[in-house]
């Protein structure tokens, strides 16, 4: 069982995936109960790999018994099992927090949407765990199609979010497929480990120099890197909770695994310091990222759309960590991969659990709601608290080793710069909780005189605040036990020459 965690983990949710649809047509009901089992199936599969990987080093997986570089091979070493333990975690969570906000927005479409979900994780673990360059981006459009489509089921405005959203996406699809192309004519291979042994002696090649620059745009595009992130906005706002806050958690981070991996496995880590300026200007559009992200957030009345800008921050941080090139800026960028996904599924969980029972989203909306929904409020506050980098929450310590990488690597505006974005991410989030919590009893003048208005606790449904509790137990978790989770795994997945 555990040999063969590598395929299992991609298999599992693709074949129950259209064993769904025939459940759903027999019993509706049981597609939650049968989705949450799968789910649960690729965790332990993922945490079996992972356990795997930190007793006896990286697995390599054959597929077909054909030998790489011909055939397909699966490499799974630290950083991708580490990747694969999150996305599954979120994946479970999420998917456990949606039965009663897909039952209220998607009441006709419950079995479909368990399907696209199902494929949507399978798209994103195959990405993780394969070594070969055009199968990942074969999963990749299975992971774009599935999301394009489960954006498109949302708000009246998610058809044309999810149109832009494919156009763009298959614009970055088709440069990243155009960069395996020309690596393919100059080297005859796919497999990255075969790449990386065959293309330091072409890195002056001008289709090798391409081939690179267009993988990375594409990569960008998926991972909505500013200025490429024009998509996720309206994307993310109009569609279904459930999809935002999976989606949020778990693709941007994909994003990011794939450009850590094309920039320090599949090319040399030298390739992008020393012979291109690469890792300077991705710190420097990095910076403007994270300035852009909070400072559109603040503009921001609708609370999915806020976060939806503060995303485009986050993921600002985890390149600019990636950027130092150097061992602290590298490991705060991965622990930064793992916090946010608990961060932004937690804070896109909470949005729709107030969707639920208010049915609004403009933070106008929210006064007194901290005495009708205080536990929902409470989670929203740590998971705040954490994205602006207050200890003990997760937060604190990725952002804590991203600045120790700008010292250790001499980028003082980039340490200042990580100060800043924190402070506007203050700002950003203290607008909502002063609605929420700050807010003086309004009166109301009734017949007999003027009494306060009395606001009856209407908490989210247990089957959401489980979900959001355990996310929120998680960052603050995360944060205690980052030390470990850094000596145990992240350190690994630092290349050794930093």
């Amino acid at each position: 069982m555990i040999t063969h965690a590598p395929i299992l983990i991609i298999v599992t949710p693709l074949i129950s995936a259209f064993f769904n649809i025939l459940i759903g047509l027999w019993r509706r009901w049981l597609c939650y109960p049968f989705v949450i089992t799968v789910l649960s199936a690729c965790v332990f599969s993922s945490i079996a790999i992972l356990d795997t990987v930190i007793n006896y080093g990286t697995i390599h997986y054959k597929l077909g018994g054909w030998t790489p570089p011909w055939g397909i091979e699966y490499v799974i070493d630290h950083l991708n099992a580490f990747m694969a333990v999150i996305v599954s975690f979120i994946s479970l969570i999420v998917a456990v927090y949606s039965k009663r906000s897909i039952e209220q927005e998607l009441s006709e479409k419950i079995v479909y949407f368990y399907t696209i979900y199902l494929l949507l994780v399978t798209g994103l673990l195959g990405i993780i765990v394969t070594g070969d360059v055009f199968n990942l981006y074969v999963f990749l459009e299975i992971a774009s199609l599935a999301g394009y489509a489960l954006i498109a089921i949302g708000e009246d405005r998610a058809p044309l979010a999810s149109f832009e959203y494919v156009i763009i996406g298959t614009v970055g699809a088709c440069f990243y497929l155009l960069g395996v192309g020309y690596l393919y004519i100059v080297t005859g291979s796919l497999n990255m480990t075969d790449l990386s042994q065959l293309l330091p002696n072409l890195y002056h090649s001008k289709v090798v120099l391409v081939a690179f620059a267009f993988l990375m745009v594409g990569v960008a595009v998926k991972m909505a890197f500013f200025p490429l992130h024009v998509w996720l906005p309206d994307a993310y706002t109009y569609a279904p909770s459930t999809v935002s806050a999976l989606v949020a958690a778990t693709m941007t981070k994909v994003g990011a695994y794939v450009m850590i991996r094309i920039m320090f496995t599949l090319f040399k880590p030298y390739f992008s310091i020393e012979l291109l300026p690469v890792t300077t200007v991705l710190g420097w559009i990095a910076v403007v990222a994270m300035m852009f992200g909070c400072i559109f957030a603040m503009a921001q009345s609708d609370l999915k759309r806020m976060l939806c800008y503060i995303l485009i921050a986050e993921v600002g941080y985890i390149v600019l960590g990636v950027s130092f090139a150097n061992r602290m800026g590298l490991t705060g960028a991965i622990l930064h991969i793992l916090n946010d996904a608990f961060m932004m599924a937690c804070l896109f969980s909470v949005a729709g659990a107030i969707m639920y029972k208010i049915g609004k989203r403009d933070i106008k909306d929210f006064r007194h709601l901290h005495r009708k929904m205080p536990f929902t409020m409470a989670a929203f506050t740590i998971a705040a608290l954490s994205v602006i980098g207050i200890p003990p929450t997760c937060g604190f310590f990725s952002k804590w080793y991203l600045i120790l990488g700008a010292i250790d690597a001499q980028q003082w505006i980039f340490a200042v710069a990580l100060m800043i974005s924190s402070l506007l991410s203050a700002i950003v989030f203290f607008r909502v909780i002063e609605n929420t919590y700050f807010e003086p009893r309004v009166p109301v003048h009734a017949h007999n005189g003027g009494t306060h208005e009395e606001i009856k606790m209407d908490e989210a449904p247990l089957s959401m605040l489980i979900p959001i509790f355990i996310m929120v137990a998680g960052i603050l978790t995360l944060g205690i036990f980052s030390g470990k989770i850094i000596s145990n795994v992240i350190q690994f997945a630092v290349p050794a020459s930093f």
